[in-house]
């Protein structure tokens, strides 16, 4: 793919748009991972799913585009049921009485090479929304061949503090920097 395509694709995240062909999450291929440091022993893994949001992309003008994702706070999955509930229902995390959804609605696109750009946008989770940068690569931009459309694939990284979303509980034993790793898709709306 050509830059000024590349680029084109990755500024589909930014701005707003007025003139754009939809693109919808394909839910069942985009997920969020996360881990932390567990008291300096291990490293814990955790996942969301279940994304709903569109990308509106503005092909004449990509600087017009945008991005806004949601995804239900009790999609979380950890592999161990008794830690799920503790931070969905313990109140020493995730307010999910008050809070059902994290949430993500770009806000800028700094294209930093051929296929990688920094997507900044305010993140919504647990009743605080804070600015963060999604270090960001564009997998593909072009034809799915199982759906016969147009179809949109980035994986993306960033650090994230959880005491700032008040999810702080045994921080600093339990590590307080979480580290997310993001792969999403989506397909052109009809």
């Amino acid at each position: 793919m050509k830059p000024l395509a590349l680029a084109a694709a990755f500024s589909l995240v930014a701005g707003s748009a007025l003139a754009a062909d939809k693109y919808t999450l394909d839910s069942s291929h985009s997920q969020v991972i996360f881990s932390y440091n567990h008291l300096g022993f291990s490293t814990t893994y955790g996942m969301f799913s279940g994304f709903e949001g569109e990308i509106m992309f503005d092909e004449a003008d990509p600087a017009q585009s945008s991005v806004s994702v949601s995804m239900p706070v009790k999609s979380m999955f950890t592999g161990w049921e008794a830690r799920e509930a503790h931070f969905l229902e313990s109140g020493d995390f995730f307010k999910t009485d008050e809070h059902e959804l994290v949430s993500f609605t770009s806000t800028g696109i700094e294209v930093t090479g051929e296929n990688t750009a920094k997507i900044t946008g305010d993140l919504s989770m647990n009743g605080v929304t804070k600015s963060v940068v999604l270090d960001a690569v564009l997998n593909q931009a072009g034809n799915n061949p199982l759906a016969n459309k147009p179809w949109l694939g980035f994986d993306a990284t960033t650090t994230l503090v959880r005491s700032d979303f008040g999810l702080g509980a045994f921080a600093p034993a339990v590590g307080d920097e979480v580290e997310v790793k993001i792969s999403i898709e989506a397909q052109k709306a009809e």
